[in-house]
């Protein structure tokens, strides 16, 4: 992690914002004369701001709202750029969620496009003969793939919100893959650790190595026809481009040929769902985040009704007895997201009963401010007593921005306290949002039972954990929150170091 100075402008920015008023938007997946910031340094501008996790993607989208698009028709650019430059974590053949908020909305829109199973999936299709779990066939073939939600949620967003046509958003991804780019250090480090991933797969091959084999060093120009052309087929056609015609029968017949079970009907019949957000408020501050299928408006919601309980800003950043009950809320929340978390059109997620603040207090009312309590007694709520992560993240404003601050970050089971720390540092501690967004981070989720910590945390405070009965364990690097943030005169980015080639840059 990075530990570069802050920009004392920032702390002002970040004052100014204080008094603007009390709304947070937290996203769960996403979004010439610019300026920009690498690491955790932030930066100002004007007009706009977009804070991706890779350099090139974030200029699309700075290109975009200076050519008058919106933050919208900049989302969907980016979403279709990373699909080109960020391979590992943007994609045409994964999902994601979406949240949108304009000017006279009373509250957000959220999009879930996230991948759909198949309809020919069943519920023994990843075991082996004996009846166990066969891990190659749930992360190495085609069962393991679902029916891909990022065009029709990216196009979707765009129809309804956008600005700009269709062929403007489109064009910058169709440009870096049709003639390349300077494949970035980072991006050549990851697709050299996978080699051995994509070994067994020669179309795979073929698109990400020389036509030798050998692998690609920074630098070096990185074309992708084919992706060059399933993208012009989706500029000109729309979701027509790719969920029918030439690019779903192609998909089609490499399902046939690997066992896989995605159809041309499976293609045809998907759909990008318009959902309303989760809400709730923490000390005075109002929240919005994407709902179930995603995990993570809900139990962000829950932990932070059980933290306001508590007096977090008074106890002090990272401290023990901070830490101590932030470690035991999530213990809390990640025991309910074990059960009762999942997607609404097959699951009846109590939402209200895991967002209410009275049942935030009974829980909260049970840590021991002295001992941590064992995860094996701690136990989901009965669902009767409500009744009577790779992933990638971009945050994106323009000059109509109906929020003060966005924020969100990949990482698995790790995104939710991910985007907690970065509120709380901001409401709780003071902090401007690159303070916020470097700050060391900690993160429980009920089992295994263990408290993780990055390195920087406090060696004072993890020897008081440790007396309190958590068992600690350091980690690298968690999250990478992508944060934007409304100023009375501008806006404010900051890119999260913690992952390489993070890029926060406006106009």
């Amino acid at each position: 992690t990075h530990q570069n100075r802050i920009a004392t402008t920032s702390c002002d920015g970040r004052r100014r914002w204080r008094r603007l008023g009390p709304v947070f938007t937290v996203l769960a997946s996403l979004i010439g004369s610019a300026e920009a910031s690498a690491a955790d340094e932030p930066v100002f501008a004007r007009h706009g701001m977009v804070a991706t996790a890779d350099a090139l993607a974030t200029k699309v989208g700075v290109a975009i709202l200076k050519a008058g698009g919106n933050a919208v028709d900049s989302a969907v650019a980016v979403g279709f750029a990373m699909a080109v430059t960020l391979p590992r974590a943007g994609n045409l053949g994964g999902g994601g969620f979406m949240m949108i908020r304009r000017p006279g909305d009373p509250a957000a829109v959220a999009i879930d496009y996230r991948e759909t199973a198949p309809a020919a999936a069943h519920p023994d299709m990843f075991l082996d003969a004996t009846g166990a779990v066969d891990q190659k066939r749930v992360r190495f073939s085609h069962l393991a793939v679902g029916v891909p939600g990022t065009v029709a949620g990216l196009l979707l967003a765009h129809r309804r919100f956008g600005r700009l046509s269709r062929a403007a958003v489109l064009a910058p991804a169709i440009k870096l893959a049709a003639e390349g780019f300077a494949m970035p250090a980072a991006l050549a480090a990851s697709l050299a650790r996978s080699r051995r991933r994509f070994a067994p797969w020669p179309a795979s091959m073929a698109a990400m190595f020389k036509a030798d084999g050998g692998a690609y060093q920074a630098g070096d120009r990185f074309r992708q026809p084919d992706l060059a052309a399933t993208l012009r087929r989706i500029a000109a056609a729309g979701a027509a481009g790719f969920y029918g015609g030439q690019t779903a029968a192609l998909i089609a017949a490499d399902m046939r040929r690997h066992g896989g079970l995605i159809t041309a009907r499976d293609l045809a019949d998907y759909r990008a769902r318009v959902r309303a957000p989760i809400t709730g408020s923490y000390r005075g501050y109002q929240v919005e985040a994407m709902p179930p299928p995603s995990s993570g408006g809900v139990h962000l919601v829950q932990m932070l009704n059980m933290l306001e309980i508590f007096p977090i800003a008074r106890w002090g950043h990272n401290r023990a007895d901070t830490l101590h009950v932030m470690a035991e809320a999530m213990r809390r929340a990640y025991a309910d997201r074990s059960r009762h978390l999942g997607d609404p059109d097959f699951w009846p997620v109590p939402v209200a009963g895991l967002t209410d603040k009275k049942y935030a207090g009974a829980l909260a009312g049970a840590i021991d401010p002295a001992r941590a309590t064992p995860s094996t007694a701690v136990a989901p709520t009965r669902r009767e007593a409500f009744e009577s992560r790779e992933t990638t993240h971009f945050s994106i404003m323009d000059r109509d921005g109906m929020v003060m601050m966005a924020t969100g970050s990949p990482g698995g089971s790790r995104i939710i306290t991910t985007v907690l720390q970065v509120i709380m540092n901001v409401i709780d501690h003071g902090m401007d949002i690159g303070a916020a967004v470097r700050a060391p981070r900690v993160h429980h989720q009920w089992w295994p039972d263990r408290l993780s910590l990055e390195a920087e945390v406090p060696a004072a405070a993890a020897t008081e954990l440790r007396a309190r009965g958590h068992a600690l364990k350091t980690v690298r690097p968690m999250g990478s929150a992508q944060t934007v943030m409304r100023a009375p005169d501008g806006f404010w980015g900051v890119a999260d170091p913690r992952r390489d080639g993070a890029l926060a840059a406006g106009f």
